[in-house]
């Protein structure tokens, strides 16, 4: 069964990886957005990668070693010790995403103490609460019900930032 999957590439050669990857009938998808480039001499539209040194590939498991010697592709992306496998709910969100939006910029969700979250999956599915504690790979959230408070250890890559209310 196929499964998307986050290669790291050399800097500046995501588009050729996504062509060798192409060229070796590899499924992949290289998520570019328009932005406008100013030289000393003109300006121009230019697709760039949304995600600076990334990939990925929609590929079995039999194809990680095709995809690792790939020219360009330094490795796949770990997460716990294992390659990161992108849900394909994620890839069409992203897909989604460029399609309908301009102006895009990747910005990082830094965990900190006291910030609300929702919690995407697990037992605790749809749960808000505060963090109170970070860890490398989990935060520790405490969830307000019934009356008293339950402590949950949950992973980083599983909690959604919530706006901050004004």
């Amino acid at each position: 069964m196929k499964k998307w999957f986050a290669i790291y590439v050399l800097s500046r050669n995501e588009k050729k990886v996504a062509s060798l990857l192409t060229d070796q009938n590899i499924e992949n998808y290289l998520p570019l957005h328009k932005t406008m480039k100013q030289w000393s001499d003109r300006k121009k539209m230019v697709d760039e990668p949304l995600f600076r040194s990334y990939v990925f590939a929609h590929i079995v498991e039999d194809e990680k070693p095709k995809v690792r010697e790939t020219k360009g592709v330094l490795n796949f992306v770990y997460w716990l010790g294992q390659p990161a496998v992108i849900r394909d709910q994620e890839i069409e969100i992203i897909k989604h995403f460029l399609g309908n939006y301009e102006n895009i910029e990747v910005q990082e969700f830094t965990p900190e103490i006291n910030s609300s979250v929702k919690i995407q999956s697990g037992p605790m599915t749809n749960q808000i609460g505060k963090i109170i504690k970070i860890g490398k790979n989990k935060v520790k959230i405490i969830i307000e019900s019934l009356g008293c408070s339950l402590v949950a250890d949950v992973p980083i890559n599983k909690v959604l930032p919530l706006p901050v209310k004004k």
